[in-house]
Order: structure tokens, then C-alpha cells, then sequence
């Protein structure tokens, strides 16, 4: 099953990363958003999608994170910053600390389609924390 992607990510060469790995997967990326305005634009089309916390207009990833979360879009925290994150954020399922090696990052993916697919038993990869209030 593919599924529409939407990347928060401010730093263009991580972006274009996770763009190839999510096409790579068959899925489709929606859009990079850089920003809470630009998250917001691309949101409406959006299954998935994969939150930094820092951005161009701060560390607004917790809070795009939440409302995505909220709108039904299965999310993944990606971020060099997980301790801003404290315990997590409701709804969302966990966090990957960057740096990210490519196969990782492929795991990544596949485990947010998985549980975005309601594939029960999924197992998150090692280094993803996954957060103790997710909704799906």
C-alpha cells in the first residue's frame, strides 16, 4: 500500500534524502515543508509524514507534530534534538535521533507504513523510541 508522505525538514540535503527513500518504498512525497506555514499548506493530501523539531521558524516540529497527529497523519519525530521532545508528543509514535544512516532511515518508513497500515506485531527499529500514548 503507498501512501502520501509529507517531510518537515528545513535542511535541503536531509530533505532530498528522505524524498529518495520514501519513493524508493513506493510511496509518494507530498512536499517538503521547511516550516508551521508550509506544514500547514501541504498537510490536506498527507498520510504519514516525518517532523523535524527544529526549523526554520524554530522548534515548531513538537507542536506540527501534535496537529498532525490530531488530523489523522500517522507521524515520526526525526530530529537531533530528541530530549526537546521530553516524553513525547501525544498521538505521534516516537523519534529517531539524527544522524540517520540510509538503511535506518528505510526502517523508519517502513514502520510508520506498516502502523499507518494497521499491521499488528510491527516492530520499530533499534534506534527509533517510540512513545507510550500513540493513538495508532
Amino acid at each position: 500500500m503507498a501512501f502520501n508522505v509529507l517531510i518537515v525538514e528545513d535542511q535541503p540535503i536531509i530533505a532530498m534524502g528522505l524524498e529518495d527513500a520514501v519513493e524508493a518504498l513506493g510511496h509518494h512525497s507530498i512536499g517538503v515543508a521547511r516550516n508551521r506555514a508550509e506544514a500547514t499548506l501541504l498537510a490536506a493530501t498527507a498520510d504519514m509524514a516525518l517532523v523535524d523539531v527544529n526549523l526554520d521558524d524554530g522548534p515548531t516540529g513538537p507542536g506540527i507534530g501534535r496537529d498532525l497527529a490530531i488530523a489523522d497523519i500517522t507521524v515520526l519525530f526525526m530530529t537531533s534534538d530528541p530530549g526537546a521532545l521530553g516524553a513525547g508528543v501525544k498521538g505521534t509514535l516516537g523519534v529517531m535521533e539524527k544522524p540517520i544512516l540510509d538503511l535506518e532511515v528505510v526502517k523508519a518508513i517502513q514502520y510508520v507504513a506498516d502502523r499507518r497500515a494497521g499491521i499488528e506485531g510491527t516492530c520499530p527499529p533499534d534506534r527509533l523510541r517510540t512513545f507510550p500514548f500513540t493513538k495508532q
